[in-house]
């Protein structure tokens, strides 16, 4: 991967930038972390938000995906950013929608993005930045904090350097700063790259950037095949935004893929230990439903929303009272 020509030194060095914050997080208390921007505590540790990607099928429309959200009973939306910029370019305010967002009592947790941020080629690479810039900007708009950043681009072919990797993370985490939106390392499951809970963490802390976190997935984990209990060995502030689904026991993980997920609690995943991880390593978490099911799509949105928040908060319950 790359490591030859980095001294012991200078790796364990960088690793205590992240691994140092990550600890600092685990032990501040609620109030310390709510000062420092952190997304307040509801339902203990959890609170719960809509992936439109869910309801993306009915073709509704950002703004009735929202509305849905809010009637559904969510507390957060995570919009797909190809949505937020074809409303903008079909005469919609980004100002209004953020107002309107706000008035139903809704935040926008993350957004759904995917610029061409860790590739090798150059020239690919800063468009890729370049539309991060776009993207972060479309999200700040309508007052979202964070971006997620896969390794789009980078999927087909193994071998990336995660030390490269890791310096462009930290690149696109410095423009997430100027923008005040945060960009989160994203694991792909199906993915030659990053698709591995220890290549995400291990570009997160070799990043050096205090804001460096990692999107995670029920799906995505399970795809990459890596085990769940590598949940525990993140901070609390590591993990902010958490993708919830699951998945059946057929098709097998190498021919599984995105359509196969289904409601938390439909399936085989191990969701009460998942939960008990991500509430055992502390701070507040964003559970986020994120399904591509066909025949979700199928069904009415408001009851197929109402549904997944009804099953999460039963996922919840059930791991940790």
């Amino acid at each position: 991967m790359g490591t030859s020509h980095v001294s012991r030194r200078a790796a364990i060095a960088r690793a205590g930038l992240l691994v140092g914050g990550a600890w600092a997080g685990l032990l501040l208390p609620a109030a310390s972390q709510a000062a420092e921007g952190a997304a307040p505590v509801r339902n203990g540790t959890f609170s719960f938000c809509l992936n439109t990607g869910t309801i993306r099928g009915q073709k509704l429309g950002l703004v009735k995906e929202i509305e849905v959200a809010a009637q559904a009973g969510y507390q957060g939306i995570e919009p797909w950013v190809e949505a937020i910029d074809t409303y903008a370019k079909t005469g919609g305010s980004l100002k209004d929608l953020r107002k309107r967002i706000g008035d139903l009592g809704l935040t926008v947790e993350s957004a759904i993005g995917f610029p061409e941020w860790i590739v090798d080629d150059d020239a690919k690479r800063a468009k890729g930045m370049e539309q991060a810039k776009i993207q972060m900007d479309l999200v700040a708009q309508i007052g979202g904090k964070r971006l997620a950043t896969p390794p789009a681009g980078a999927t087909k072919e193994p071998g990336l350097d995660l030390l490269k990797a890791a310096e462009r993370y930290r690149a696109l985490l410095e423009l997430g700063d100027q923008m005040g939106v945060t960009p989160q390392l994203e694991l792909w499951g199906f993915s030659k790259n990053l698709h591995r809970l220890g290549e995400v963490m291990f570009v997160a802390i070799e990043s050096g950037h205090p804001q460096a976190c990692v999107l995670a997935d029920v799906f995505h984990i399970y795809k990459g095949g890596s085990d769940f209990n590598g949940l525990k060995l993140f901070g609390s502030t590591t993990i902010q935004v958490f993708h919830m689904n699951d998945y059946p026991s057929d098709p097998p993980r190498d021919k599984i893929n995105d359509s196969f997920r289904v409601f938390p609690g439909d399936g085989v995943a191990p969701l009460t230990q998942i939960v008990r991880h991500l509430q055992a390593v502390g701070g507040p978490k964003v559970l986020s439903l994120e399904l591509f099911n066909r025949k979700y799509w199928e069904q009415d949105a408001l009851e197929t929303a109402k549904a997944g928040l009804e099953k999460m908060k039963a996922t919840v319950r059930a791991a940790v009272g």
